[in-house]
C-alpha cells in the first residue's frame, strides 16, 4: 500500500506529535510510576484533543498513538505474569451528547449484526478512582492476583492483595473464576495516614489513589496491611460455570460468592435513566468516603454484550461516563488588562474556548503580575485550566513541553489609555496589583455603575451593563444618583426602549430606593470591601453615620477587618469626591439600618453562628441562602476556619468542603440546612 499524503497542516502535525509525547509522559508517570504531575481530568483533556485530531485526520493515526493503547507497562521489580483474559479499558464519554451517541452506536451495531431493532437496557456502576486488580481463584481458593499492566502482562501482587481484609481468601463456593476489581483507600484512612506522616516529619501523600497504587507495589506485605486498603469487585473475566444472563445478576453472583461489591449500582431501562443516574452522582460524589470520577455504563443483557464484543482496544458494550471535568487543557490566545471598579488592573487570559465543569469558558483571571511570573504563562502556551463549583476559572499549570519558541511573555505596560488622564498606571505599595493613577476615569466610573446596579448592591432589575452603557453614552446619567432622577421621557429616547420597558425599569428603580445598609456599603465600591466585609460593617455599626465617623481602631476591632481594610474605609469616607457622591445618593434613597432589618425577624435562632457556603445548591441561590442566615441572626464567612460552625455544601464543593472535613466542621446539605433554618437545631 502506498503512502497517503496527509491533508493536515504542518502546525496540526506538530501539535499531534507533542500531544502524543505529553500523554505518554504523563500516562507513564500515572499508571506505571504512580507519580502523576497533572490530574486525571487534565490528562483526559489532552487525550480528547488527540482523538479529535485523529478523527478529523485518520491518516495521522499510528500504531504507537496513545489512542491505540490500553495501558502502561509493568514495573521490573515484580514478577511479570501474562493475563489469561486480556484486560481492556473502556472508552470515555464526557458529555450527554457523547453518551447518547454511545446508545445510538450500540443500537446500530446490534441491528447490523442481527437484522432486528434491539433496545438494550443498561447497568450503571460507580467508577472508583483506584488501582485495577485481576484475581484468580481455583476451586474457590485465591491463587493469584495481578495489576492490569499493559492489558496483556501485569505484575504479580498476590501476597499484597492477600493482606486486604475485604479480599476473600476462600469463596463461598468452590468454583474456578477470574475477577476484576479496584483497590482503593478511604478518605478517612488517607487523612489518618497523612497525619502520621506529618508526625514523623515525612512528606505527605498526594491523594488516596497514589497511596493505594504505591501500597500494592510495596515489597513488604506488612506495610500493605498497615494501610488498610479496600476493594470493590465488579466483573467476571472468566467463569468455570454458566455465566449469569445479565450484568446486574453478575454483580449479585459476585456478592454471593463473598466479594465486596459496590452497592450503588443500578439497572436502567434506557439511556435517559443512565443520564439521570450520572447527574445524581455528580452531585453526591463528595458524600462518599472514597473518590469516584464517573459512572461505568454497561449493556445489561449478556447476550447483547457477546454480540457487541470488542474493538481493537475497548469493549463496545460499555463506556466510562466521566463526571464533568474541573480541569481541562486549552491554549492562551491573548492576555489583556481589565479595569475594575476601584481602578485595579487585572490581567485576563483570553483562551481557546473549552468546556469545563459544565460550561464553556474563554476567559480566566491571572490575578496579578506576580501570578503571571509564578506560572511563567505566555501568550500561545498550552495550560491546565481549573474550575471548581462557582469559582472563577483559574490557570493552575503551564505545560511547557508544548512550547515551540513562538510564545510571547507578557509585560505590564507603562500606560493604559482607558485609565484616563495621561494613562499612567502604578503598582500598589505592598501589593502585587497595579492600578490607574487617575482614579476617576470613564472606564472606572462605568464599572462602578455596573456594580452599583448589580444584584449584590442596589439590585435594580433590568439595569444591566448594556443599559448602563446606553444611559452613559446618551449622557442621561454620569453618576449613581442620576439613576434615580430618570424620567419616562428620558428613557423613551433610547433605542429599543418601548413603553413597557420604560415602565418596568422605572418601577425597578423606585423599588430600589429602599436599601439595606449592607447593600448601600457594597454599592460604594470602597477598595478592599467585599460583600462579607460590608455585612460585618453593617451589623457592627448599624447606621451609616456611625460607620462614617468611626476611627481606624474601631474598624480594626471587627473580626475580619484588618489594618489595610480599615485604612481603606477610613480614607474613602474622608475623600471630598466620595463625600459629595454619598450626599447626592442620600437625597435619593432610604437606608434600612441594620437594627431595623434584624428586628424584622422574631426568631434569632442562628445568632452567633458562622456559616460558609460552597458549591451549587439544588434549589437555593447563593444570595437567597445568605439572606436566610442573616435574617435569623447568623453570620456568613467566605473562608472555613476553626471558628466556622457550619459549611453548607452543594455540588462541586471543592476545597472548602475538604477544609471543613479536616477541621471537623459540621457539613450540611441543602435539606439539612433548610431544616436548621426551620427548627434552629
Amino acid at each position: 500500500m502506498g503512502f497517503m499524503k496527509s491533508r493536515a497542516s504542518k502546525e496540526i502535525i506538530e501539535r499531534l506529535a507533542k500531544l502524543k509525547a505529553s500523554i505518554e509522559y504523563h500516562r507513564y508517570n500515572y499508571h506505571v510510576l504512580d507519580k502523576p504531575e497533572i490530574s486525571d481530568e487534565a490528562l483526559d483533556s489532552l487525550k480528547n484533543e488527540l482523538v479529535k485530531i485523529e478523527t478529523e485526520y485518520p491518516e495521522l493515526i499510528t500504531p504507537d498513538s496513545p489512542s491505540q493503547r490500553v495501558a502502561g507497562t509493568p514495573l521490573p521489580e515484580f514478577k511479570k505474569v501474562a493475563h489469561k483474559v486480556p484486560q481492556w479499558s473502556f472508552n470515555d464519554a464526557f458529555t450527554i451528547e457523547d453518551i447518547k451517541e454511545f446508545d445510538a452506536r450500540t443500537k446500530r451495531f446490534l441491528k447490523s449484526e442481527t437484522g432486528k431493532d434491539i433496545w438494550p437496557s443498561y447497568v450503571c456502576e460507580l467508577k472508583i478512582d483506584g488501582l485495577k486488580i485481576v484475581s484468580e481463584y481455583k476451586n474457590g481458593l485465591l491463587v493469584a492476583a495481578a495489576t492490569r499492566g499493559d492489558g496483556k502482562v501485569g505484575e504479580d501482587v498476590t501476597m499484597n492483595i492477600r493482606t486486604i481484609e475485604s479480599v476473600p481468601l476462600r469463596l463461598n463456593k468452590d468454583v474456578d473464576i477470574i475477577v476484576e476489581g479496584e483497590v482503593w483507600l478511604s478518605k478517612s484512612n488517607f487523612e489518618k495516614l497523612n497525619k502520621e506522616q506529618e508526625r514523623k516529619g515525612k512528606p505527605l501523600f498526594a491523594n488516596p489513589r497514589n497511596v493505594a497504587a504505591g501500597s500494592i507495589r510495596q515489597l513488604d506485605p506488612s506495610i500493605v496491611a498497615e494501610r488498610r486498603l479496600e476493594t470493590f469487585t465488579y466483573d467476571i473475566a472468566s467463569y468455570g460455570e454458566k455465566m449469569p444472563a445479565k450484568q446486574e445478576l453478575e454483580l449479585t453472583l459476585l456478592n454471593e460468592l463473598g466479594f465486596k461489591v459496590n452497592k450503588y449500582f443500578e439497572p436502567c431501562r434506557d439511556i435517559d435513566e443512565v443520564i439521570s443516574f450520572w447527574q445524581k452522582w455528580q452531585k453526591k460524589k463528595d458524600s462518599l468516603d472514597y473518590f469516584i470520577d464517573g459512572v461505568v455504563v454497561k449493556v445489561n443483557e449478556k447476550e447483547y454484550q457477546d454480540i457487541l464484543g470488542f474493538t481493537g482496544k475497548a469493549p463496545r458494550y460499555g463506556i466510562a461516563f466521566k463526571f464533568q471535568a474541573e480541569q481541562v487543557t486549552t491554549i492562551v490566545e491573548d492576555i489583556q488588562l481589565q479595569i475594575g471598579r476601584t481602578g485595579v488592573l487585572t490581567p485576563v487570559a483570553h483562551l481557546r474556548p473549552v468546556l469545563v465543569a459544565g460550561s464553556t469558558v474563554s476567559r480566566a483571571t491571572l490575578h496579578n503580575e506576580d501570578e503571571i511570573k509564578r506560572l511563567d504563562v505566555r501568550v500561545g502556551d498550552t495550560v491546565i485550566l481549573q474550575k471548581a463549583g462557582d469559582v472563577i476559572p483559574d490557570i493552575v499549570k503551564v505545560l511547557t513541553e508544548f512550547r515551540s519558541g513562538k510564545e510571547k511573555p507578557y509585560v505590564f505596560p507603562k500606560k493604559v489609555s482607558e485609565c484616563g488622564g495621561d494613562g499612567s498606571i502604578e503598582r500598589i505599595p505592598g501589593q502585587a496589583a497595579y492600578r490607574c493613577v487617575f482614579k476617576n476615569s470613564f472606564a472606572v466610573q462605568r464599572r462602578r455603575l455596573y456594580h452599583f446596579a448589580s444584584k449584590h448592591a442596589f439590585d435594580i432589575d433590568g439595569l444591566g451593563p448594556k443599559i448602563v452603557d446606553k444611559l452613559l453614552d446618551s449622557q442621561l446619567i454620569s453618576n449613581a444618583s442620576d439613576i434615580f432622577s430618570l424620567k419616562a421621557g428620558d428613557l423613551a429616547t433610547l433605542e429599543g426602549f418601548k413603553e413597557k420597558s420604560v415602565t418596568n425599569l422605572l418601577e425597578a428603580i423606585e423599588k430600589a430606593r429602599d436599601v439595606s445598609l449592607a447593600r448601600f456599603i457594597i454599592s460604594l465600591s470602597i477598595p478592599q470591601v467585599g460583600e462579607e466585609t460590608a455585612n460585618d460593617l453593617a451589623v457592627h455599626f448599624k447606621t451609616l453615620d456611625s460607620l462614617r465617623e468611626a476611627s481606624v481602631e474601631e474598624m480594626q476591632a471587627i473580626n475580619g477587618v484588618g489594618d489595610v481594610v480599615a485604612e481603606s474605609i477610613y480614607s474613602w469616607f474622608r475623600d471630598g469626591i466620595n463625600k459629595e457622591a454619598v450626599q447626592k445618593l442620600l437625597k435619593q434613597v432610604r437606608i434600612k439600618h441594620e437594627d431595623s432589618v434584624r428586628t424584622t425577624s422574631k426568631k434569632q435562632t442562628l445568632s452567633g453562628k458562622t456559616f460558609v457556603l460552597t458549591g451549587t445548591l439544588p434549589t437555593l441561590e447563593r444570595d437567597e441562602a445568605k439572606e436566610k442566615i442573616r435574617v435569623l441572626g447568623g453570620n456568613v464567612s467566605s473562608s472555613v476556619s476553626a471558628k466556622t460552625d457550619y459549611v453548607v455544601a452543594g455540588e462541586s464543593a471543592g476545597s472548602k468542603y475538604d477544609k471543613a472535613v479536616e477541621l471537623g466542621v459540621t457539613i450540611l446539605d441543602e435539606d439539612e440546612f433548610l431544616k436548621l433554618l426551620e427548627t434552629g437545631v
